[in-house]
């Protein structure tokens, strides 16, 4: 058996890196290195597993490497176990990539080298005051448990209204006619949290950003 992880990729700036804790597979949505929201696409898929051949061959994607020029003097990257390739295997090949795939594979290269290890710790650091911020205001709000769980939290975390006089939807349809996204209502999926929605908080969200949604959340409940 595989030990397979799915992680958020941003949270890696904090988090011990899986392949510490005995990870065989890493998997996550690239979407939030450097590639904006897009009316649902596209978006990038990571895969990462041990150096072992076993499983490197059964990757699915193009495999790129590092290599050197023969003199040694340059460096440049070079499609590698080209035998997994479909000019080769044809209808066999464990390669498949598309052209918005890759785009979106370069500018998530470009976003992380610009931003460094350093630069990736603090924008982690940010996300997490900013979210934990909106927790503790809106947990302060009558009628309202945020977040649902007592758990560490990065960037998402449950709301629940089940002590307020309004229903999530209710909730979430207000907030969308003033502006606001009230996250994803989750109540049909897990009717066991009540009415809970799913909302994320991340580096594009400011303060006031913040604030302008509890008061709007304080404004309809006590409407």
């Amino acid at each position: 058996s595989l030990f397979i992880v799915g992680v958020d990729p941003i949270s890696l700036g904090i988090l011990k890196a899986p392949g510490d804790y005995g990870a065989d597979i890493v998997v996550g949505e690239g979407q939030p290195l450097g590639n904006p929201m897009n009316f649902g696409g596209p978006l990038l898929g990571l895969f990462a597993c041990r150096g072992e051949d076993r499983i490197i061959r059964q990757m699915p994607g193009r495999i790129i490497g590092l290599a050197h020029t023969l003199d040694g003097s340059e460096r440049g990257f070079v499609m590698v176990l080209q035998t997994r390739e479909q000019h080769i295997r044809r209808e066999r090949a464990t390669s498949n990539i598309c052209s918005n795939e890759a785009l979106c594979a370069v500018s998530a290269a470009i976003y992380l080298s610009l931003l460094g290890p350093r630069g990736l710790r603090e924008l982690c650091e940010s996300i997490m005051y900013r979210s934990h911020y909106a927790m503790k205001l809106l947990d302060d709000i009558h009628g309202v448990k945020a977040p649902l769980f007592n758990s560490p939290h990065f960037k998402e975390f449950t709301v629940n209204f089940d002590n307020s006089k309004f229903d999530v939807y209710h909730v979430h349809r207000e907030l969308l006619r003033r502006g606001i996204h009230g996250g994803k209502i989750i109540k049909n999926e897990f009717p066991e949290l009540g009415e809970t929605a799913l909302y994320c908080v991340t580096e594009v969200h400011s303060k006031s950003d913040i604030e302008r949604l509890v008061l709007n959340i304080k404004s309809i409940l006590e409407g």
